[in-house]
């Protein structure tokens, strides 16, 4: 006879009752005692409990495979990394240290300059921290340098003391980025190759690996996932690496793109775990050393079919087997960073203390007073208060997180997206100041299939005294390596030099009574030269006159603004652009529009080219 089971029962009181009705309904002439304290009964609430346990844990388990209702902290970091977003467990702290020394004064040519042969140099990976709380440390990754200048890392000089009306000492000033964070170490023995291995860093705060290597001085580079074998590399701008870009002193670092058979992918656990695992193969392994090559489409490796179906990554045509590099007999020694929090927020000049870095003179032979003399003068400080720490992310930013990374997958699909990633680029490989991203079709009459993917990307860097300048080929090169690894396959980039139209501006204001003239015209010219600033300029922008005379009469002292003139400077004789500008001609109801290839207006010289005078009724 066929029995008349429900399948929607959940809890133990529908348990319990939907048992007691299948006794009565098949077993009446068997049991019928249904009372809280006889033997049935028990029977039945005890296989309810069984029930009711089953069906939470059933129900538990669903909900933790849905990355919106996961409640356990491991479940959800692991959900996180399946959808390419890594979680932070603190968020580090930031600053700009200024570092100091003086150098001796020496004459040259009959003037008196600094002795760079006592310039200090600081290595990279150095930590500083606070007088009064040496447990928080900063962290600078660069190296000091002293001795070296450029637009990208100058080193400023001032008169520190006079003797006899003449310098005794020059004062050298740098000043460098820092993150708060503290190097950790910890050390993982091999012995025979496994497919995956996987060790475990435990630790608070953990913020990220900074390098790994092992006993035989071989580098493991970290990698978004296993299959990546093409990371990042830096290479020093010098004639000797490449002498095409060498002269170009705006890039200190050349950016290369490198195999890496030698790699790990990072996963966090929980809030305290860092997980490492590394690929499957051995060094023996061929498919490792192969090129990325276009000749490599289709053919697949040796001893492996053709890849024609394949769905290939748009930064890389190589699939391999070994997914890296498994180490084996050897000893790994991972340094890795912890810090950051809401207590890392220091106060302004609190970083004033070298805990951990080399701090050397470059030349050898010196005076060895004067380099006494010399070492004893390097300082550090901190201008402005750190700030950015914080508890890194809750369940719930992960969650929000996740799915916002999963949507966009780092790719550039927008226009937005390529100007975004190239104002990303890292800062050791040259800085774009200023980008702009069109579609040729924005300038072109009709629609051609050469047209369709293709983005005009245009680019402006800074000069040594943050002026704008032209971006110089290795800069644009370096650009070009970076947006190879985000662009779409199917998408072309054009790296082109932006426009710069230099300006100067006139106005003409009348004063109220009782305030004196200099003063105002001083305000007003302090003003214009912050409205101008070339932080607040972007590609494309227009002038709006009006903002302009809204500006200055804010000014305390202004009573009117009369007038108001921008006019344009050209030239490269006079320190200015080469392209003239028809300011009259591109002014339309009171804005003043930039030509219709990509172009900035710029004030140059604000400290010269921002004239006002007072004018009567």
């Amino acid at each position: 006879m066929a029995k008349n089971i429900k399948y929607l029962t959940k809890d133990f009181n529908a348990f319990k009752q939907q048992l007691i009705d299948y006794t009565k309904t098949y077993y009446p002439n068997n049991y019928n005692d249904f009372s809280p304290s006889s033997p049935g009964t028990m029977f039945i609430e005890m296989a309810s409990y069984v029930g009711d346990v089953l069906s939470f844990y059933l129900d538990n388990q669903i909900q933790e495979n849905f990355l919106q209702y996961a409640r356990q902290d491991a479940n959800v970091y692991s959900l996180a990394y399946m959808m390419g977003y890594k979680p932070k467990t603190t968020s580090v702290a930031s600053t700009t240290l200024t570092f100091y020394q003086q150098v001796p004064a020496i004459q040259s040519a009959s003037v008196w300059v600094p002795d760079f042969n006592y310039a200090l140099k600081l290595s990279n990976n150095s930590e500083v921290s606070s007088t009064n709380n040496n447990s928080i440390s900063f962290l600078v990754r660069d190296e000091v340098d002293f001795s070296f200048s450029s637009s990208l890392d100058p080193t400023e000089v001032s008169i520190y003391s006079v003797v006899d009306n003449r310098p005794q000492y020059f004062l050298l000033k740098k000043t460098r980025k820092a993150t708060s964070g503290t190097i950790n170490s910890a050390e993982f023995s091999f012995g025979s190759p496994i497919q995956f291995p996987t060790v475990e860093i435990n630790n608070s705060n953990i913020i990220g690996i900074l390098d790994c290597t092992d006993s035989e001085g071989n580098e493991w580079y970290e990698v978004d996932y296993l299959a990546q074998d093409v990371v990042f590399d830096s290479i020093k701008n010098t004639n000797t690496n490449d002498p095409n870009f060498s002269g170009d002193t705006d890039t200190p670092y050349l950016l290369k793109l490198k195999q890496a058979d030698r790699r790990f992918a990072t996963r966090l656990q929980n809030r305290s775990t860092l997980q490492l695992q590394f690929g499957s193969g051995v060094v023996s392994d061929n498919d490792e050393t192969i090129v990325p090559n276009p000749d490599n489409v289709g053919m697949g490796l040796p001893f492996e079919q053709d890849k024609l179906t394949t769905a290939f990554s748009p930064s890389n045509f190589i699939f391999t087997d070994s997914y890296g590099i498994a180490p084996s007999n050897t000893t790994l020694t991972v340094n890795y960073l912890t810090g950051g929090g809401v207590s890392a927020n220091v106060p302004a000049n609190s970083l004033t203390r070298l805990n951990s870095g080399d701090l050397f003179f470059i030349q050898n032979n010196l005076d060895s007073t004067t380099s006494n003399t010399i070492f004893n003068s390097f300082q550090i400080t901190n201008l402005e208060a750190a700030d950015g720490g914080g508890p890194g992310d809750s369940l719930e930013e992960i969650r929000q997180n996740s799915i916002s990374q999963y949507s966009s997958q780092l790719r550039t699909v927008t226009q937005e997206d390529y100007l975004v990633r190239a104002l990303s680029l890292p800062s050791q490989f040259g800085s774009i100041a200023k980008a702009y991203a069109q579609s040729p079709l924005a300038s072109s009459t009709s629609l051609t299939d050469e047209n369709v993917g293709v983005v005009d990307l245009f680019c402006l860097a800074y000069n040594n005294q943050k002026q704008l300048q032209t971006p110089s080929t290795a800069l644009k090169n370096n650009l070009k390596t970076y947006l190879s690894q985000y662009r779409m396959i199917g998408d072309t980039v054009n790296i082109k030099n932006g426009y710069i139209i230099n300006i100067g501006v006139e106005f003409d204001i009348i004063v109220l009574p009782n305030y004196n003239s200099n003063e105002v015209i001083t305000s007003c010219i302090l003003s214009l030269q912050s409205f101008f600033n070339t932080d607040n300029w972007q590609i494309n922008q227009p002038i709006i006159l009006r903002d302009l005379y809204v500006n200055l009469d804010g000014v305390t002292g202004v009573q009117t603004v009369k007038d108001i003139r921008i006019i344009n400077k050209a030239g490269t004789s006079l320190g200015y652009s080469e392209y003239g500008y028809d300011i009259k001609g591109a002014t339309i109801d009171g804005v003043i529009y930039p030509s219709i290839d990509p172009s900035i207006f710029e004030v140059k010289y604000p400290d010269s080219d921002i004239k006002g005078r007072v004018v009567s009724f």
